[in-house]
């Protein structure tokens, strides 16, 4: 059986979660313009992810998201990276943020699973509808998220969603493996990205214990209020973490952002659990989250489940 949604977030605390991983690493002077994205320096530069991980820690995050969300076997072989190796730059991933969370006083890594869509670097994971079935998308995520769910991560970040079809697939894998996960959409005012309700996308969590939060991530910081609210009804604890509210238009990040404590308060009023950041989002963002929040209070019923876990994960791979 999967872990209850109390084991993870306790119902009087609120959890900070990280910002923009491959912000971060651009900002370091890495170019990510690559099909493996940020995946690609689970090989080439694994300190710069390490150090990622920790400067989010130090900046008040509790939790962290892995390396992997554009990581999949099929990307790796294209790159000339058998099937062995790329089990293990998965699992390098977790073993990258458990690292930094232990040395930091962090409280969770999540193992990122993106959708179909991260994988084929063209887009359209923020379309949707690829034109294949639920049971073909299940065989994709398969492998992956087998490997990510043995790998000693706390939970899954079924995360950037844009399909509820692609959801139902994770959703069924994530109850199959007995792996708590959150399950995250990207959305564009009250709908996925592929256009379905988001009370619908929700509904695919509702009663599976196996999925201990929902949510958005990746959209507007505009959009978050209207999908707390909605997410709220699914009775679980609710994560959101958008981006800064800056627009990619296929060359650059235009506009101002939008991202703020003070909106981040008022999501936590709204009903949200964790709060983050996505693309965009930088340490220096989570640390003014983290203060306006008072990380401090919110740590103080660190969940023990987990508490006791996370240091062994580590040592026991």
């Amino acid at each position: 059986m999967g872990m209850a949604a109390e084991s993870l977030w306790p119902t009087d605390a609120v959890l900070i979660s990280d910002g923009g991983l491959a912000t971060e690493l651009e900002t370091r002077g890495h170019d990510l313009s690559d099909a493996l994205w940020s995946a690609r320096l689970l090989s080439d530069a694994p300190q710069e992810i390490a150090a990622v991980h920790t400067t989010y820690f130090r900046a008040g995050a509790k939790i962290a998201t892995t390396a992997s969300y554009q990581a999949s076997f099929d990307g790796f072989s294209a790159r000339g990276i058998g099937r062995d190796e790329a089990v293990k730059l998965l699992r390098r991933s977790v073993d990258l943020a458990a690292t930094a969370r232990d040395a930091t006083g962090g409280l969770l890594v999540a193992a990122s699973i993106g959708p179909y869509g991260a994988a084929l670097a063209d887009g359209s994971e923020y379309r949707g509808r690829y034109g294949v079935s639920v049971s073909q998308l299940r065989r994709w995520h398969r492998p992956r998220l087998e490997v990510l769910a043995d790998a000693g991560a706390d939970v899954l970040a079924l995360e950037t969603m844009p399909d509820v079809d692609e959801a139902e697939a994770l959703v069924d894998l994530v109850r199959a493996a007995g792996k708590p996960a959150w399950l995250s959409y990207t959305i564009e005012g009250t709908r996925t990205r592929a256009g379905q309700p988001l009370a619908e996308a929700f509904s695919v969590a509702a009663g599976v214990d196996q999925i201990v939060a929902v949510g958005v991530n990746c959209c507007s910081p505009d959009d978050v209020p209207a999908a707390i609210e909605i997410a709220c009804a699914v009775g679980k604890p609710v994560i959101v973490y958008p981006n800064s509210g800056e627009r990619w238009n296929g060359r650059a990040w235009t506009g101002v952002s939008r991202f703020s404590a003070d909106r981040a308060r008022q999501w936590v009023a709204a009903g949200a659990g964790a709060v983050g950041g996505c693309c965009r989002v930088t340490p220096a963002d989570i640390a003014a989250l983290a203060g306006a929040l008072d990380v401090a209070k919110n740590t103080e019923r660190a969940p023990t489940a987990i508490t006791a876990r996370k240091s062994q994960s580590v040592r026991a791979r």
